[in-house]
């Protein structure tokens, strides 16, 4: 029988969800032995997998890049876990919906800038008009709010899934 298959994806966010993850410590080592990690930061795979049954996601959906990325995942992925306060809520990347996209690329690349003021058109995406959470764009299965989530409950959350029980996580919502 093959491994389950793990996923991780980070969009609009600090990475403090996947440091969490890493602050496993030694129980990552466990999580590892059982499923195996195909998509990640710490992984270098360039295309998101087929036939993911976990996908851990860090992040809200800020820009154009974010919206096809976690539609692909989606599509891919059996169970989707949104994966800190920014996922779930938009936090803080959603402090910049008051202000809008315009006003807030001005005020960082022309207002606060002395050399070559200029609004980047290639390296930095196309934002959409809001940072939403997750759930806004796709079903999400399970929530797992936290800035970030604590380490124990990262771990038990997984730990339950790999071993077939119903998540029992405080703290955590399933969707759908």
């Amino acid at each position: 029988m093959s491994r389950p298959r793990i996923a991780t994806v980070w969009l609009d966010g600090c990475s403090g969800c996947h440091m969490s993850l890493i602050d496993l410590d030694e129980r990552i080592l466990d999580i590892f032995g059982r499923a195996d990690l195909v998509y990640g930061p710490l992984v270098d795979v360039k295309v998101f997998p087929e036939n993911v049954d976990v996908c851990l996601v860090e992040g809200a959906v800020s820009s154009v890049d974010d919206l096809e990325r976690i539609k692909t995942v989606r599509e891919r992925t059996k169970t989707l876990i949104a994966f800190g306060d920014c996922a779930v809520t938009s936090n803080v990347p959603g402090m910049r919906n008051p202000i809008g996209v315009e006003p807030l690329l001005k005020r960082a690349y022309l207002e606060n800038v002395d050399i070559n003021p200029m609004i980047p058109n290639r390296i930095v995406p196309q934002l959409l008009p809001t940072s939403q959470p997750v759930n806004r764009l796709v079903d999400v299965d399970i929530f797992l709010p936290g800035c970030p989530p604590h380490p124990d409950l990262i771990y038990t959350l997984l730990d339950d899934l790999l071993s077939g029980r119903t998540p029992s996580v405080a703290g955590a919502r399933f969707g759908r």
